[in-house]
């Protein structure tokens, strides 16, 4: 035991001798490096904060609260509401929600579960190449391929049917079966969000360990009970997060949207008309946008950056009670 413990004194003789020389002036680089890159992030984000905040003032200022609850937008008269763009935006993203979450969580539970050994690979690798895909590409393919079959095998057909009913026909009826519509770039948001949903919930399955599921076999559970108890029930946390951050791309996304949603300032109860979000409306018009306009899209920018961090908050919630429970 002496021996040992003069082993260990004279070992941390020598780390403090080291610390003491060129190691130590290393660290210390280390952490300024670290601190200045947290430091860096926390400027960026204040400045395009502040900046979008200083352009977007002279319309909250001019409008009020009422720019919130307006629909109007006429640039020649100089009346501009975010009603339009702002539920255009959280509409489309829903539908992506709807539409992507259960696919993607189908795709990862077949990736984990049921695929067979030799096929996994290069289905995961297929799935995986879609988050490569420009934007700008989703959205070609949905204006000119997409958007003409869904016209022409979705909403005629649909709208044929739901004429004339009370509620159903008012959100299902296109009163022009363009293809293009809010809906449409529901479904587009869906496709583009898949990959980020479906690969995190895979990642997170596989991680459960294999004891877990191989013990509710062997008391004789279902495939269908060990996905919904034991495997969705671990990795909650982690799938609520893949969902929060697909609900983020779809919000913030504006190229796709742009070429798919109809770009239409009107408010309509149908998902199949044209509408708006605030991403589409601040391409199409900030280039050639001066004095108010210029300012009222700042001003979008502000809400749909208050909107992405109430998505932020709601996430961390929602994680935190899970894991309470």
């Amino acid at each position: 035991m002496p021996a040992l413990t003069e082993t260990i004194v004279l070992a941390r003789t020598r780390a403090t001798a080291a610390r003491k020389g060129p190691s130590k002036n290393l660290d210390t680089l280390f952490r300024a490096c670290a601190y200045g890159a947290a430091l860096l992030v926390l400027i960026v984000l204040a400045g395009i904060l502040s900046a979008i905040i200083y352009g977007g003032l002279p319309a909250f200022q001019q409008f009020g609260l009422g720019f919130l609850t307006s629909s109007a937008w006429n640039v020649g008269t100089e009346q501009y509401g975010a009603l339009v763009a702002v539920t255009g935006t959280l509409i489309s993203a829903l539908l992506a929600l709807a539409i992507g979450v259960p696919i993607s969580l189908g795709i990862a539970i077949y990736l984990t579960q049921l695929c067979p050994n030799w096929a996994r690979k290069p289905v995961a690798m297929t799935i995986e190449l879609l988050a490569a895909v420009p934007s700008i590409i989703y959205g070609m393919w949905g204006l000119f391929i997409f958007a003409p079959l869904f016209a022409r095998f979705i909403e005629i057909p649909v709208s044929n049917i739901v004429e004339g009913l009370p509620i159903i026909g008012t959100v299902l009826y296109a009163r022009i079966p363009s293809g293009v519509g809010v809906l449409t770039a529901g479904i587009i948001l869906a496709i583009m969000i898949v990959p980020f949903v479906a690969s995190i919930a895979r990642d997170m399955i596989d991680q459960i360990p294999t004891i877990m599921r191989e013990s509710a076999y062997g008391v004789g559970c279902t495939t269908w009970e060990v996905v919904r108890f034991v495997l969705i029930r671990h990795a909650s946390v982690s799938i609520i997060g893949a969902i929060m951050l697909g609900l983020g791309r779809a919000l913030g996304e504006t190229m796709a949207v742009t070429f798919v949603v109809g770009n239409a300032n009107r408010l309509s109860a149908s998902i199949f008309d044209p509408g708006s979000t605030i991403a589409s409306r601040i391409a199409n018009e900030f280039n050639e946008a001066d004095g108010m306009q210029l300012n009222a899209l700042m001003a979008l920018g502000c809400i749909l950056f208050v909107i992405t961090f109430i998505v932020l908050v709601a996430a961390r919630i929602l994680t935190r009670r899970v894991r309470v429970g």
